[in-house]
């Protein structure tokens, strides 16, 4: 695995949008009483909140990004970078970055750029951003994360339609000489990769004549090729055998101890595979184990900022507070991350029309 300091990088800043329609697991026709009950026990997912056909991700994280800018009093001009992480852009081409940068009213002379990558994506967009500023060239940087999951998942399909939720997020990093590091762990293993897979409508499967047929998997189970598919086993699998052995090794790294962590944000996946990591980590204090998916799912790229604005942000607002970040999941693909925040903007949640 790579481990990795980065010097000089503060956090300033995270905002957090979800849509306004609620959607309830136990409104699911398709799960009977019992399924609804052991599903809501399983995974920890009550509601989750449905995006409309016209908002896109880039509509979900705009308005953060834009709240943010006013709480820090940046200007767009002062923002030297912008990266987007998500696996539902606005469109296939251009990436949604660029499309970020116009409607923010961003410089022209600033790069921005997408990355693809899902569960783990908002850890890896903070490394990369992090990387980029950190030799003081490029002053303050925003990272956008998020997805429109509930695009790609079939209602007739009960092993992902009631899982995820959609929502946006804005991180704010700014080169500040002598701010603590933030110590990074980065891993992948596409052996994984047809364990959570959209099969077709790339240049590996294009769109052909059968790719929109509705087939049956198994009962309960029915979608197309354009359909979100996943293995809940391969995934509890993957979480349990890689997840906590990887954190343990980034807090020896960072000499970091797990008891001084004053929280520990996993991504939202599902409460058993977190509560399962939390144990192997043997952390007791259940209060530093924040959830967020009770309410809005599984949110993908955007998990992690949304469960530090809809839980944490008073002491985030208030004081100083040593994190560990972990998100883990499509790819397979895995990082975490240690930083130490101190009284950083953290506005409450916006809710996108």
């Amino acid at each position: 695995m790579a481990l990795v300091e980065i010097k000089n990088i503060r956090m300033r800043g995270v905002a957090a949008g979800v849509p306004t329609k609620k959607v309830t697991t136990a409104s699911y026709d398709a799960l009977s009483a019992e399924e609804c009950d052991l599903f809501i026990k399983t995974t920890g997912i009550s509601e989750r909140r449905v995006a409309p056909d016209h908002i896109s991700t880039s509509d979900l994280c705009i308005p953060p990004a834009r709240e943010l800018l006013t709480q820090l009093n940046w200007t767009p001009e002062e923002v030297d970078v912008i990266i987007m992480v998500t696996q539902s852009p606005d469109h296939f081409i251009p990436c949604s970055a660029v499309i970020a940068q116009n409607r923010l009213g961003l410089r022209k002379d600033i790069p921005a750029f997408d990355i693809n990558l899902g569960c783990s994506g908002y850890v890896y967009g903070l490394y990369v951003l992090s990387s980029l500023l950190t030799g003081g060239q490029l002053k303050k940087g925003l990272l956008l994360a998020g997805d429109k999951s509930t695009s790609s998942t079939a209602y007739t399909d009960k092993s992902t339609y009631p899982l995820f939720g959609d929502a946006g997020s804005a991180t704010a990093l700014e080169f500040s000489d002598g701010a603590s590091s933030l110590f990074f762990q980065l891993s992948s293993d596409g052996s994984g990769k047809d364990v959570i897979m959209v099969e077709d409508g790339g240049s590996r499967n294009g769109l052909k004549e059968d790719t929109f047929e509705m087939k049956e998997i198994q009962p309960g189970i029915v979608r197309s090729k354009r359909h979100l598919k996943l293995d809940g086993i391969e995934i509890f699998n993957f979480a349990l055998r890689e997840v906590a052995p990887s954190l343990t090794a980034l807090f020896s790294f960072a000499q970091h101890s797990i008891e001084s962590t004053d929280f520990f944000v996993f991504h939202q996946a599902n409460k058993l595979i977190n509560e399962s990591v939390r144990k192997k980590l043997k952390i007791s204090a259940l209060e530093k184990v924040p959830y967020s998916l009770e309410n809005f799912g599984n949110t993908s790229s955007a998990s992690i900022p949304l469960t530090l604005v809809t839980q944490i942000s008073y002491p985030l607002n208030n004081s100083a507070v040593n994190l560990c970040l972990s998100g883990f999941g499509v790819g397979f693909s895995w990082a975490g991350c240690i930083l130490k925040t101190d009284k950083i903007s953290c506005p409450p949640l916006l809710e996108i029309v």
